[in-house]
């Protein structure tokens, strides 16, 4: 039977187990209980029989098993990146063309800067991608101090927008947003404290501490400037590290109660996350006057008015400063009008061959630290892109999250093709030596140790 490992074997029940002791199935015990089951069972038999044929090859071709491992993996996560940043871009200076005219500037500009970040991101990818990932466990806690740093500078020197307190000014050409490097930065630390104590995790004090009390820290900060939807994706970022590191299910039904206390908390002491809820969940603005759902429900329109195959690409009217951050949150929106329905499923579909990808590098990981983080990385980029088209479409109050690679913002981008690097190089190490791409950085060696000859 297709195994997935995603989970270290402790923290998952045996293949051979069963229940009470009862003896293993064998196809021939299989086919004496289809003998035995009645008249009434044998035409059900067959259709399960099927139905778990299809599932074993599903997930066989998912996984990855045999000779798509000679590339195809890599290549997939590569291309499809690609694909999706060139779509960010095209579509950020359709979106925010009209804005930055109406505001005296240059229709490119926000493009400009998009491409930029893009091939700033694209040339650190390649390095990271060439890498050895062990090499970065000497900048875990580096990574982890810095961010904690710039988080706090935030609160100092920060950038308020649109009520949220999350950006860095930088000579006035564009800012930084330490959360987004804090993603990477924390995921990275995680995976390299739970590698080290992957024999104590069957405790849940060494599972917990140092994981969550440091991580409670960077979503503390980022809270502090008031961004719920960031704080919420590293929440997740958090429990996914946790998951793939074995650690056991049950504190997770234990966290999940204390986090919904957090999250309840955090909503109800904002007059404008409780309208932003309760407008969503009743459709009517609040009793102040205000329309919460304004940039939902013009977002709807958007896709709506798209049909099947779009009204044309820069033809989109709800850009005309009724969607607001149109070439940023609301991206989806904008890509759902001007390219259709085909052009949201296309999207849909690259994130989908991405997942995949990326999952087929999970699974056939066999280090814990390799495991935790790449699994930690396909949940931070899938579960932010879920979250923020559930807010376009409306089935989620609106959030301020990002769509991965397409939404405007240089921090997200760069931080985004950064983790995708390392995941590629991960991918990398399962090519065949012949068609592997050469690496920079060979495995980190501790001091004393002789210097070996590894093949690229």
């Amino acid at each position: 039977m297709v195994s997935t490992p995603t989970r270290p074997a402790a923290a998952r029940q045996r293949a051979g187990e069963t229940s009470r002791g009862a003896a293993p199935l064998t196809p021939k015990s299989v086919a004496a209980k289809s003998r035995n089951a009645g008249p009434g069972a044998a035409s059900t038999t067959p259709a399960k029989g099927r139905l778990l044929r299809w599932y074993r090859r599903f997930w066989s071709a998912l996984e990855g098993n045999g000779k798509s491992r000679n590339g195809s993996t890599y290549y997939l996560i590569l291309g499809t990146t690609l694909a999706l940043t060139a779509i960010g871009i095209m579509m950020v200076l359709s979106a925010s063309s009209v804005e930055a005219i109406a505001a005296g500037e240059s229709p490119y500009t926000a493009a400009l800067k998009q491409g930029l970040f893009a091939g700033i991101g694209i040339f650190c990818m390649f390095m990271l991608s060439r890498i050895n990932v062990v090499w970065l466990k000497r900048l875990a806690w580096l990574g982890i101090i810095i961010a904690y740093a710039l988080l706090g500078l935030v609160l100092v020197i920060g950038t308020s927008v649109n009520g949220n307190k999350n950006w860095i000014d930088i000579g006035g050409f564009f800012t930084l947003q330490p959360s987004e490097a804090a993603k990477l930065a924390l995921a990275l630390w995680m995976a390299t404290v739970l590698a080290k104590k992957a024999s104590l995790l069957h405790q849940w004090g060494h599972a917990v501490v140092p994981v969550v009390p440091i991580a409670g820290g960077i979503i503390g900060l980022v809270l502090i400037g008031n961004d719920l939807g960031t704080g919420m994706i590293i929440m997740l970022i958090t429990a996914a590290a946790l998951f793939f590191a074995g650690v056991r299910l049950h504190l997770f039904g234990f966290a999940a109660v204390g986090l919904g206390a957090v999250i309840a908390v955090m909503a109800m002491t904002s007059s404008n996350r409780v309208c932003r809820i309760t407008s969503w969940w009743t459709g009517q603005s609040c009793g102040d006057g205000i329309d919460a759902n304004y940039q939902s429900t013009n977002g709807l329109y958007g896709l709506a008015s798209g049909g099947w195959f779009g009204v044309g690409l820069g033809q989109s009217r709800q850009k005309y400063s009724w969607i607001p951050e149109a070439h940023n949150d609301f991206i989806f929106a904008i890509i759902g009008e001007e390219l259709g329905l085909v052009g949201t499923v296309v999207v849909l579909v690259l994130f989908a061959i991405l997942g995949a990808a990326i999952y087929r590098v999970v699974v056939a990981q066999e280090d814990l630290f390799h495991r935790v983080l790449a699994g930690t990385i396909m949940v931070w980029l899938l579960g932010q892109g879920t979250v923020n088209m559930a807010v376009v479409t409306g089935l989620m109050p609106v959030i301020g999250v990002p769509l991965p690679f397409i939404s405007y913002g240089g921090s997200a981008l760069l931080m985004s093709l950064c983790a995708i690097g390392v995941v590629l190089s991960l991918a990398r190490e399962q090519m065949a030596p012949n068609i592997r791409p050469r690496k920079l950085l060979g495995p980190w060696r501790l001091p004393g140790r002789k210097k070996t000859r590894t093949k690229a």
